[in-house]
């Protein structure tokens, strides 16, 4: 799978954790930056590449981080085919796949620890969109 990441300042060491696990299980990444913690900088510069690079098909999936994942996710979600979830524990990243089809995960590096980051994402990867009835909500979101 072809993942696009990105992140503000407050979500970079996380971003780059990430990055590591998703090229160890064999996906490429492309990573859409922050490339460094400081100097501070705005989420939407580095988020909106990351929606824009899933609604286009360019992208399979992307993952986006900051500080508390809440921004990002609006960022992200101001794209029209876009559907990104914030994540904060195992249940919401199984349900952000399986009843939302999310094609987009937002954390908050100060939310929770780097190993709940890593297994969320490893949970949102591996958990298929249950389709059914759901299926049609998600096709009223574009509408």
């Amino acid at each position: 799978m072809t993942i696009a990441i990105g992140s503000d300042h407050a979500g970079f060491r996380y971003k780059e954790a990430i990055k590591a696990m998703l090229t160890d299980l064999g996906h490429t990444v492309v990573d859409k930056g922050t490339y460094a913690e400081t100097p501070s900088v705005d989420y939407p510069l580095f988020i909106r590449p990351v929606a824009e690079a899933v609604a286009a098909g360019e992208v399979e999936r992307g993952v986006v981080l900051g500080g508390s994942g809440n921004g990002e996710a609006m960022t992200a979600n101001r794209v029209k085919g876009v559907r990104a979830a914030l994540c904060w524990n195992e249940e919401s990243a199984r349900l952000g796949r399986q009843h939302n089809d999310a094609n987009v995960i937002s954390l908050g590096e100060r939310m929770m620890d780097q190993d709940t980051a890593l297994k969320l994402v490893r949970i949102w990867l591996d958990t298929p969109f249950e389709g059914g009835r759901h299926l049609a909500r998600i096709q009223e979101l574009d509408q």
